[in-house]
This record gives C-alpha cells, sequence and structure tokens, in this order.
C-alpha cells in the first residue's frame, strides 16, 4: 500500500475518536479562556510581558494537545488495533510516519488557529499596554505557538510508541512540563533552559535575555522531539505487535 491511503486511513482513525476530537477542542477552548483571563490581569509588573501574557494559555492548553498525540498512538494498543493495522501496512515504518503526520497536520492547523484566537481576545483586555506590539512580533508569536504545540504532540506520541502505553507517556509528560521544569527547574539553574517545554516557550516572549532565541529553542525542542520519536521508530519495528 502506498503512503497516500495509509495517511487517509489514520486520518479516518482520529476523525472518528471523539476523544481525539475533544481533545483539539479542549486545546483551543482552554488555551483561549486562560489568555482572556490574563488578559485583564494586572500589568504593572516591571517584568510584564504584553506577548507571552496574550498566550500564556499555551502553557495549560498544551496538557490537551499531548494527551492529544499519547492517545492517537495508544488507541492502537487497544483490542488487537496494531495487529490490524500492520496487516494492511506491513511496512511498519510508514505506517509509523502516516500516524505521525496525522497527529501532525491538524495540531498545527488548530494551534495556529488557537494561537491567533487567543492573541486576539488577550490583546482586547490588555488594551494599551498591548500597544508596543509590532505585527512581526505578533506573528512570531502566533507562527511558533503552533509549532511549539505540534512539536509536543508529536513528543508525546513518540513516548506512547515508545513505551507502548498513552497512561504511561502521560505520567511522565504531564507532571514534567507541570512539576519538574517549572518548580523543580527554577532551583536547579540554567541547564533547564534546554528542556523542551521551557526551550520551546521561548518563542512566546517578545522580549528574551536567556542563552537561545525564539527560533533556536524551538529546533531544540525539535531534537528532543525527533530522538523520541526515533526511539518510538524503532519499538515499532523491533517489538512484537
Amino acid at each position: 500500500m502506498s503512503y497516500a491511503p495509509v495517511l487517509h486511513a489514520e486520518w479516518l482513525k482520529i476523525r472518528t475518536l471523539r476523544s481525539l476530537l475533544g481533545a483539539l477542542l479542549a486545546l483551543f477552548a482552554a488555551t483561549t479562556a486562560f489568555s482572556a483571563l490574563a488578559g485583564v490581569s494586572e500589568t504593572s509588573d516591571p517584568d510584564f510581558d504584553p506577548l507571552f501574557t496574550a498566550l500564556s494559555g499555551v502553557a495549560p492548553g498544551q496538557i490537551a494537545a499531548i494527551s492529544f498525540g499519547a492517545m492517537a498512538v495508544s488507541s492502537e494498543f487497544h483490542g488487537g488495533a496494531l495487529r490490524l493495522s500492520l496487516a494492511a501496512v506491513p511496512r511498519r515504518g510508514r505506517w509509523y510516519a502516516a500516524k505521525l503526520t496525522a497527529i501532525a497536520v491538524p495540531t498545527l492547523v488548530v494551534g495556529q488557529l488557537t494561537a491567533l484566537a487567543a492573541l486576539l481576545v488577550a490583546k482586547a483586555g490588555l488594551g494599551d499596554a498591548a500597544s508596543g506590539l509590532t505585527a512581526g512580533e505578533q506573528a512570531r508569536g502566533v507562527v511558533g505557538c503552533g509549532l511549539y504545540l505540534m512539536l509536543m504532540a508529536l513528543l508525546a506520541a513518540g513516548l506512547t510508541a515508545l513505551l507502548r502505553s498513552g497512561v504511561g507517556a502521560l505520567s511522565l509528560l504531564i507532571p514534567f512540563v507541570l512539576v519538574v521544569s517549572f518548580v523543580i527547574g527554577d532551583a536547579v539553574g540554567g541547564a533547564t533552559d534546554f528542556l523542551p517545554d521551557r526551550a520551546g516557550q521561548v518563542v512566546l516572549y517578545e522580549t528574551y535575555d536567556g542563552r537561545m532565541g525564539p527560533w533556536a529553542g524551538l529546533g531544540v525542542t525539535a531534537l528532543w522531539t525527533a530522538a523520541v520519536v526515533m526511539a518510538g521508530a524503532w519499538s515499532v519495528r523491533r517489538r512484537d505487535a
């Protein structure tokens, strides 16, 4: 079977699973809602960054993106679904690539729309506090936000393929992005700047004083994602269905 029908089949799986569509809806709703709340927050803090404030809903919203990537792959490990998929597509690498593409594209599209909506509603609340944002900074934030969410979804998908468990992947990633990176990370020091979530979120800031710029930070996140995705590919190729 060629790549196109394999991709079509994987897209049909995602489109017909309500939990996956619900995760994308939650991504949009949570990110937009938290950004709207941030838009009416206090702006007198000297460290106030209007772009990050407008896109701060990404912090809770990324949990939905991670869940989407994990659930899309973990569904294959229930009821012998993976055996059926590989019976139809014996070339495991082709099946895995199609699965990742079917995860990446909708996450990227929804992520871009979500970032744009979050920016608009937050700017309405911030008013003059956001007037200094240039068109280039806003475009960079929106595009970068969509790419970041896509990379986090793929990271979760690769980890799920490696562990063969969506619960296992979520149990590692969600505490990591909510606790380890931001609570323990601040106490550890600058090495945490190279963690996938912290590096990728540099693109959400108007100004950045760390070791990396916005696109370099996304590059670090992409390297983490590539490493985990390749580990997942090894698991798919080498382990029994």
